[in-house]
């Protein structure tokens, strides 16, 4: 009935949008620059013009000269924005709204049954803008997850990875009596400010260690401190006791150089592609990460969600915006497509069902070592929202976590100066 209902609606714009029963409607979206996901979005944008001849759809990846989003941003100022495109994480479409760039969803019509027909009402919750808008249409969340070689663990005398953080410590310091070659981690992007890299180290530890808590919610700083601090100490002593290594090393991990990473489902194509003697449950495990020591051992430990979406930009016109929400509603309104979005990309979709659909349970059970990702999602945290998010990330990494890992300040000293320098850069 869901599905049926929102097919109704796509009927309504389909034959009476303007434009779209007359004459050829061209729309452009830009898919992430990653292949996957540009194969993906080609797929769906064929089908759906095999069906919709008033439509032409051209899919390209967006450019990531530096960064996506300052091609976004190029594309924006220069007049040549697409008409919507995906690859959109709620911090910049955060700076994208405040500037008027990209449309509130939920004012399209048939937005609350599109939501239900794609089951998402839950995850959905989590992408509410100040305003009450919904800016960013969740197409994914990758639950960030630690591996572990456990064939490794099982040679120090563990039959499973360690939950926290003394834990963790206790098992590198076998490792290093065993194999003194070996390191727990490495981490080379810890040295590194740029802001985005601190997805992949310090959030997801931050989020467990505080149940969820944001750095900066509106305008005032409601970080854990002591979550804070005590994730930079985290950091310091496996510096200290030589089992984190900030240099270069690739691959550390599949050739068992070190023992921890943290991964996103992304990783599994190349894995079974250059590694496929890597097999899950024998040779590694995934596992939320670990927590402080006082964390109830009964409760649920939160992570990062790499979580984006797609938007829709103000600079097209309303024909070209109502053919882009059909297309959208129409790639939607078919479970089976989210299936192969995770067949093609292996990252979850964005859906409140992932881990108990039988529509998925097939794909599960052939690529097994996805199924936490899928069964984490609820325990996600998406970045926070600000207009500084760059800069406050920035001088999280350059400020805190650099200073605490060389010794240079205390976990202390170092989460003080990021705060008074984080309420500087809100205030300016």
């Amino acid at each position: 009935m869901r599905n049926a209902k929102w097919l109704l609606v796509g009927l309504i714009l389909t034959v009476g949008g303007a434009g779209l029963a007359q004459g050829t409607v061209d729309i452009t979206f830009w898919a992430a620059p990653n292949p996957p996901q540009e194969v993906f979005w080609k797929q769906m944008a064929e089908a759906y013009m095999a069906v919709h001849p008033g439509v032409r759809i051209t899919v390209r990846q967006m450019p990531e000269a530096p960064t996506s989003e300052a091609g976004i941003l190029a594309a924006i100022a220069g007049g040549v924005a697409p008409t919507a495109s995906e690859n959109i994480f709620i911090g910049f479409g955060g700076e994208m709204a405040r500037a008027g760039a990209i449309v509130p969803l939920d004012t399209l019509p048939g937005w609350e049954d599109f939501v239900r027909a794609r089951n998402m009402e839950l995850t959905i919750q989590g992408w509410r803008f100040a305003d009450g808008h919904y800016y960013v249409l969740p197409v994914y969340s990758n639950a960030m997850l630690f591996a572990w070689r456990i064939d490794i663990l099982r040679e120090l005398g563990y039959d499973r990875p360690p939950r926290t953080y003394s834990e963790v410590l206790e098992v590198g310091e076998k490792l290093k009596a065993r194999y003194p070659k070996k390191f727990l981690w490495v981490r080379g992007e810890l040295e590194v400010p740029t802001w985005w890299q601190r997805w992949f180290d310090f959030f997801p530890l931050y989020y467990p260690a505080s149940g969820g808590q944001q750095l900066i919610t509106g305008e005032v700083i409601t970080a854990d401190d002591r979550a804070a601090v005590e994730v930079l100490r985290f950091l310091r002593q496996m510096v200290e006791k030589k089992l984190l290594v900030t240099e270069a090393l690739p691959y550390s991990l599949e050739e068992g150089h070190t023992i921890m990473a943290i991964l996103g489902p992304w990783t599994f194509p190349f894995w079974a592609e250059m590694y496929p003697e890597l097999k899950y449950g024998e040779h590694f495990v995934l596992t939320p990460p670990p927590v402080p020591d006082w964390w109830p051992a009964d409760e649920p430990a939160k992570t990062f969600a790499d979580a984006k979406g797609i938007v829709f930009y103000t600079q097209a016109t309303p024909e070209q915006r109502q053919a882009m929400w059909d297309f959208i509603g129409w790639v939607y309104s078919k479970p089976e497509n989210d299936l192969r979005w995770l067949e093609i990309t292996t990252m979850p979709p964005a859906r409140d069902d992932v881990a108990v659909n039988e529509l998925f349970a097939a794909f599960f059970k052939k690529y097994p070592a996805l199924v936490s990702y899928a069964e984490n999602i609820p325990y996600a945290v998406p970045p926070f929202v600000h207009k500084e998010y760059v800069e406050l990330k920035r001088v999280l990494g350059a400020e805190a976590i650099y200073p605490t890992i060389t010794g240079e300040l205390t976990p202390e000293a170092a989460w003080d100066t990021w705060k008074m320098l984080a309420e500087k850069i809100i205030k300016k």
